[in-house]
């Protein structure tokens, strides 16, 4: 997939395409040993082709420990043995454009592995030269932490280290030692791991907690240790990602999507684009919202008005549904209410990210504690990651196709006899027909890919309702989407085409006064 000419205007592939995040730990074990890795996933590129996928993101897949399944690197320019080698890597990417697919790894850059090769050499002595590439502090005179900072999986922000007599700060766990993006050696390191990959002819990155890489100068206790004023989330650190875009501009076609903090304000959020054609920060800052608003029409017209109209011009929208941290959507909000969901995420204006299962109506997995991976679930009760990630449900066979016969490294569903891909391909209702009809409805219309929107309310409009249009020339795309477990009537401005309901059961029909069924969604051209 390549820069598309729209009206004269040239878009880049990742503002008219859809992206798909792959947990490669789950989505295919080609060697049988319980764990995906990547010669399963090459396996089933043409599924993701099927499918109309534009380009699919790796959760990471580098060596590492594993303290945190992947997002603590012990080698930023290597493959994990558990995903296979950088041959297996070359063949994936090189499989991957041959279908037109893009590739996007997973950089993780605020923090590495304790046993990163950097990391060892820092803590050999006080006066090593790669000291400095991390953060470490005295204690206060009582021997206490440095400051009242917190991990992100609970307890201090703050390791003492006996060896060398300081502290080291890990905003996870303290096998994450946080880099000092202070030091301008650390920056030229990074970038260089950086554009290690986009020679090799990777397509991107999304960019793991991007906007914690910068600290207060100062370590200033915090008032609320969780608010993270001086922790993470410094302006400051706009300096370093400005560093890392300009390597994506020494390459053509190359994006950078940041993970940033779920509850910054569209303003927050607006300022990570940057500034300039095109934006100099980054070209998608990961926009959560809509994982965390409640499932009715007010609250989700609003966070998709206010976002939209707060992003800049120069910027680009973009929707997340579910992702590996947070609990799938069928899980959060209902099965039916999950293909209006789809319908939502795959017609408005932006680019749309889909975690894989999500498209079949995946649900989360309840796991017994004996059988708890997520480490972050295993020290704090109650917060395991795992029900979200469990194997792909491809077919009915032993271990739902995941692999041959090896037990796989989280249980499968038990549903997964009746929830999977063969089962939904053949079925002309299922959740895996409307997505597959959904993207390529959206490849058809130019109106839903790169065209405005506009938020439509008032009389002949339900407040249980959320309808809009997206349009570009001619070509008006009315979305009408049903909150409410009853049926709803809507008086649309003019008369139009039904072209595709969530039910996938109606098409054709010409009307002005649209009837929805509980929780429908209908695509209507005008």
């Amino acid at each position: 997939m390549t820069d598309v000419t729209i009206n004269n205007l040239t878009t880049p592939w990742w503002k008219h395409g859809i992206i798909y995040q792959i947990y490669p730990r789950s989505f295919q074990d080609s060697n049988n040993d319980g764990i995906g890795d990547l010669p399963g996933i090459t396996a089933r590129l043409d599924y993701l082709k099927w499918l109309g996928i534009d380009a699919i993101w790796l959760s990471p897949t580098f060596p590492s420990p594993m303290a945190d399944f992947g997002y603590d690197v012990a080698d930023y320019r290597d493959v994990h043995p558990m995903f296979g080698t950088l041959a297996d890597f070359d063949t994936l990417l090189a499989e991957a454009h041959t279908r037109d697919i893009k590739l996007l790894l997973d950089l993780v850059p605020n923090h590495t592995s304790s046993e990163h090769a950097w990391f060892r050499e820092s803590r050999s002595s006080r006066d090593n030269p790669k000291r400095d590439w991390y953060i470490w502090r005295d204690a206060k005179p009582d021997g206490r932490a440095p400051n009242n900072w917190v991990s992100a999986f609970g307890g201090p922000a703050w390791e003492w280290d006996e060896a060398t007599g300081q502290y080291y700060l890990h905003s996870f766990l303290k096998e994450q030692p946080d880099l000092n993006y202070r030091n301008p050696d650390v920056i030229a390191a990074m970038q260089d791991n950086i554009r290690f990959w986009l020679k090799r002819g990777l397509d991107g990155f999304r960019v793991d907690v991007i906007d914690w890489m910068i600290k207060d100068a100062e370590f200033r206790d915090e008032a609320d240790p969780y608010t993270r004023v001086y922790s993470a989330f410094r302006p400051e650190v706009h300096d370093v990602i400005r560093k890392f875009r300009q390597v994506f501009d020494e390459f053509p076609d190359r994006v950078m999507v940041g993970e940033i903090n779920y509850l910054g304000t569209y303003e927050y959020i607006a300022g990570l684009y940057g500034v300039g054609e095109g934006g100099d920060l980054i070209h998608l800052p990961f926009n959560f919202r809509m994982i965390l608003t409640p499932w009715n029409a007010v609250d989700v017209r609003s966070v998709v008005d206010e976002y939209d109209a707060a992003v800049p011009e120069h910027g680009w929208p973009n929707y997340v549904l579910g992702n590996h941290d947070q609990h799938r959507v069928a899980s959060r909000i209902g099965r039916d209410e999950a293909r209006v969901a789809a319908m939502l995420l795959l017609t408005l204006r932006g680019t749309p990210f889909i975690y894989y299962g999500e498209e079949i109506g995946m649900e989360n997995v309840p796991i017994p504690q004996e059988l708890e991976q997520d480490p972050y679930g295993i020290r704090v009760p109650g917060m395991s990651r795992d029900p979200e990630r469990t194997p792909m449900q491809w077919d009915s066979s032993v271990n739902g196709g995941f692999n041959a016969s090896a037990a796989p490294w989280l249980p499968l569903s038990p549903q997964y006899e009746t929830v999977n891909v063969t089962r939904q391909q053949n079925d002309p209702l299922s959740m895996l027909t409307l997505y597959r009809r959904l993207i390529a409805y959206r490849r058809e219309h130019v109106a839903l890919r790169t065209g405005s929107y506009r938020s439509l309310s008032g009389a002949g409009i339900p407040i249980d309702c959320f309808v809009y249009l997206r349009a570009q020339g001619d070509q008006r795309i009315l979305v009408a989407l049903s909150f409410s477990a009853e049926a709803r009537a809507i008086m649309l401005p003019e008369r139009g085409t039904i072209h595709l309901s969530t039910m996938l059961d109606r098409e054709g029909e010409t009307v002005q006064l649209l009837n929805l069924r509980p929780s429908e969604g209908v695509i209507v051209a005008l």
